[in-house]
């Protein structure tokens, strides 16, 4: 199937989201040869005969390589809860055209948690989750948000009965309430939304809306890409300098048959770090190391 059948066969194609969100692909411009195409020009004649075009993109994906990427773009419409919606307009690298309550009366209807979908907060990520409450206690709290929606809508309607202009009578809406908008962005900038939204460390909600895209979007439309990206960035683990030192010192012990233990690792630390009861950084350096099996888990 070509490029074309296959953007042909994804546009329009509603993907369902929480309770009540939903993306589609409106639009699309370029293909893998796009990238390639880009980068060619930049070297002139023979450059086919150095790299075919899966080895090229992959290249340019390990160096860092962008604007070949930003030939390629997207648009999308999508429906997204207020609270994810912000999260998501944060990346300023896209144009967007948001549903206006303004003009507009704003959307009936509100995400919903069921009662097994409460999380907890995270003990040592102020801005995460662990776990789940205990759906018998969820039950109260999906009882009262749906009390809390059903007030907010009926005060909202009220002032709209009374003539309030539609600017102010929306100011108690929950960020719960769904809104709509086109969102356009080239590939480049999509990888590096992706990335970051992609990640278990990003909030679950707007985790299900990039895991969407890219799996079901941008891995169709931009196979090698999407393979190279995945390699690269997405499942890639980034050893900076002081990562480097700490592995150096790791592997000097392990030649002398030490098992790398986490109590070796603190041995092996960044000196910055020694001195820190909480350091982030050699938290996320014995992740990595444990990740990639050189230390013990």
């Amino acid at each position: 199937m070509s490029n074309r059948d296959i953007g042909d066969a994804l546009k329009w194609k509603q993907f369902q989201v929480g309770s009540g969100g939903d993306i589609c692909l409106v639009d699309w411009m370029g293909e893998d040869y796009s990238i390639v195409e880009a980068a060619r020009i930049s070297y002139g004649e023979g450059t086919r005969h150095i790299s075919n075009d899966r080895t090229l993109i992959r290249y340019l994906m390990r160096h860092w390589h962008t604007t070949p990427f930003e030939m390629g773009e997207l648009k999308f419409r999508v429906r997204v809860p207020m609270d994810t919606w912000r999260q998501w307009i944060r990346h300023r690298s896209a144009n967007v055209n948001e549903y206006s309550t303004r003009y507009s009366v704003a959307i009936d209807e509100c995400s919903t948690t069921l009662p097994g979908e409460w999380r907890l907060q995270a003990a040592g990520n102020r801005q995460g989750s662990s776990g789940n409450l205990n759906p018998n206690y969820g039950d109260r709290l999906t009882a009262r948000e749906g009390e809390l929606h059903k007030l907010a809508r009926e005060v909202y309607k009220e002032r709209l009965e009374w003539g309030i202009a539609r600017e102010q009578a929306r100011k108690d809406l929950p960020l719960s309430n769904y809104t709509e908008a086109y969102w356009k962005i080239d590939l480049h900038n999509l990888f590096h939304f992706l990335r970051l939204r992609m990640d278990e460390h990003a909030q679950q909600e707007i985790r299900e809306f990039a895991t969407l895209i890219g799996d079901e979007i941008v891995a169709k439309l931009f196979p090698i890409a999407w393979e190279a990206f995945v390699d690269y960035r997405l499942e890639a683990i980034i050893l900076s300098r002081l990562d480097r030192g700490v592995l150096q010192r790791l592997m000097e012990r392990a030649k002398k048959g030490i098992s790398l233990t986490n109590d070796i690792f603190m041995e092996c630390q960044d000196p910055a770090w020694a001195n820190l009861k909480k350091c982030r950084e050699r938290v996320e350096c014995l992740e990595k190391l444990q990740q990639l099996g050189v230390v013990e888990a």
